[in-house]
């Protein structure tokens, strides 16, 4: 066997009967999963995995272009940190109108594999835009592009993976074998994904475009069962605005609902992807953390509450009050979780507002 056979064959994961019951397997746990943006998250690791790709982005369609919905880069993460690389992404769409590689795929259905990316022949009806790596001193080797296609023959998103790496870590072609299995894998995530945005709608407040309590209620029972089995710390940051009433009072109800939809939007951009941001009640947000101790949730609750005091809000300045408690560092069960951070955040409005208590 030669070297680029070798290469080609190390850097796969297992049998081919194996792959396949991995396969089932994603799939089942794909479509299982409601939060869209933790769905996202997983389809990108496990197609990483099964390619044993450096990085790898998702883009979702939104009529002539394709967003950027996620992205994993340890390189530029570690280089840039997680939320810069995050804006870099998200910076430039992808139009439709231009060519591109994803923006090809997205139009034709038609995947797309590259051993360099830098290499594309002339006779190609797609190029790739050198930009992104020019800007962020990166480079991308070889290129795996696959459409997220729904039974229905729509093409949501585009999945984009890039420098497939063999067992020494070099950058070499992705396996015409296993682009075959991603295919598979992303005709499983685009149903996924059209399920969790239709579900999505149930679960979200109309005011505020955040999470409803239902949905919450159903997420801190999966938490406490994902705690129950791996021991894996669960969080809740309780905000509640500070004088909101006044602003109804003085300036009318319509001014308390733009009020309460921009501090829903400085909440969710400080908050990392996989939180869950809920309307728990009238003026009242609550913050799922999940995998977050105690402390982490602290250090959340300091930075959100400093973002909001700073902010310029439409109808003037607001603060909040923070209510903080974990799991199991201040109770044993998840029934526990909001009484507790309730009880902290009524000691931080007794105490003056604009303050933070912890359970």
């Amino acid at each position: 066997m030669n070297d680029r056979a070798n290469d080609q064959t190390t850097h796969g994961n297992g049998s081919a009967t194996e792959r396949l019951k991995q396969l089932i397997r994603i799939g089942i746990a794909l479509t299982s999963e409601r939060d869209l943006s933790t769905l996202l998250q997983r389809i990108l690791t496990e197609a990483r995995r099964f390619t044993n790709a450096e990085a790898g982005t998702l883009f979702l369609r939104d009529g002539d272009v394709l967003r950027f919905a996620f992205a994993q880069n340890e390189v530029l993460a570690e280089r840039l940190g997680e939320r810069e690389m995050r804006r870099q992404f998200a910076a430039q769409p992808v139009s439709l109108r231009q060519p591109s590689l994803a923006g090809y795929v997205a139009l034709t259905g038609r995947s797309i594999s590259l051993p360099d990316a830098y290499g594309v022949p002339k006779n190609r009806p797609y190029v790739f835009n050198q930009d992104l790596d020019v800007r962020l001193h990166y480079q991308t080797g070889s290129v795996l592009v696959i459409p997220l296609q729904d039974p229905n023959r729509d093409i949501i998103g585009v999945l984009q993976l890039i420098n497939a790496r063999n067992s020494g870590g070099e950058i070499v072609p992705f396996d015409p074998e296993i682009e075959n299995l991603v295919q598979a894998l992303a005709s499983q995530a685009a149903v996924a994904i059209r399920n969790a945005r239709l579900e999505e709608l149930s679960f979200k407040d109309p005011l505020t475009g955040v999470y409803n309590r239902r949905y919450f209620a159903l997420r801190t029972e999966e938490e406490a069962k994902r705690h129950a089995r791996f021991a894996e710390p669960l969080s809740l940051v309780l905000l509640d605005i500070d004088h909101l009433k006044a602003v109804n009072d003085v300036l009318g109800h319509r001014a308390g609902d733009e009020a309460l939809k921009e501090m829903a939007q400085v909440i969710v951009s400080n908050s990392r992807s996989f939180s869950i941001v809920t309307r728990y009640g009238g003026d009242e947000f609550a913050v799922l953390l999940v995998n977050t101790p105690k402390s982490g949730a602290l250090k959340y609750a300091q930075r959100v509450r400093d973002v909001i005091e700073r902010h310029r809000f439409r109808h003037g300045p607001l603060t909040v009050s923070v209510g903080v408690a974990a799991l199991p560092d201040d109770v044993l069960s998840s029934d526990e979780l909001v009484p507790a951070a309730d009880r902290a955040l009524y000691l931080a409005k007794r105490l003056g507002r604009n303050a933070i208590e912890v359970a």
